[in-house]
């Protein structure tokens, strides 16, 4: 089976992804500065949140773009992926609804840690079908520090988020800033 309807299928659920988070802005019917400050919490959760699907997007064009074909389990282990993801939205607009609380804030590490979860039985996946030989397994396999260090880190937003919603969502922003740097692993191997 081509890889290009997962593909395809994959950018247009992260697509209304970024527009449901796009909608939450909701546009305040006075404009100063106290109705724009009011603002604020709801525009930094979506900032991360988008920087987060922005990431993830990145990567899985990288890691898709390894293979020759789709089997049925690499579909399902997409869906899952997509699943945690879909959460990302409403997540977010609890953080910002509910100005950083404690509650808003494991929530929403715990839904990062699953779609990280998900990433990897994604990547485990492929490399199964595709082999040990492959691109994939070959940029991956021994050399992925910052797949395994991601998931405790978010053990560690969500613990701190019981004493300090400021540590957890610094802990948040840390690892959106790791990732942020493109990961080249792939694309030095395909060449």
């Amino acid at each position: 089976m081509h890889k290009t309807r997962l593909e395809a299928f994959s950018d247009g659920v992260l697509a209304i992804i970024l527009t449901i988070m796009v909608l939450e802005l909701k546009v305040p019917h006075d404009l100063n500065v106290e109705t724009l400050s009011e603002l604020f919490p709801v525009f930094v959760s979506y900032v991360l949140s988008f920087v987060y699907i922005g990431i993830y997007w990145n990567n899985h064009h990288h890691m898709i773009s390894t293979l020759r074909e789709v089997n049925g389990a690499i579909l399902w282990a997409n869906l899952h992926l997509l699943f945690w993801l879909s959460l990302v939205p409403f997540t977010t607009g609890l953080i910002g609804e509910h100005l950083f609380a404690p509650l808003a804030m494991r929530l929403y590490g715990m839904v990062l840690l699953m779609a990280a979860i998900a990433y990897y039985i994604l990547q485990q996946t492929i490399i199964k079908k595709e082999g040990t030989d492959s691109v994939l397994a070959k940029a991956i396999v021994g050399n992925d520090l910052k797949g395994k260090i991601s998931p405790l880190l978010y053990l560690t937003a969500i613990g701190a988020s019981f004493f300090s919603v400021w540590v957890s969502g610094g802990v948040y922003v840390l690892v959106a800033i790791m990732w942020i740097v493109p990961d080249r692993r792939i694309e030095k191997k395909k060449t």
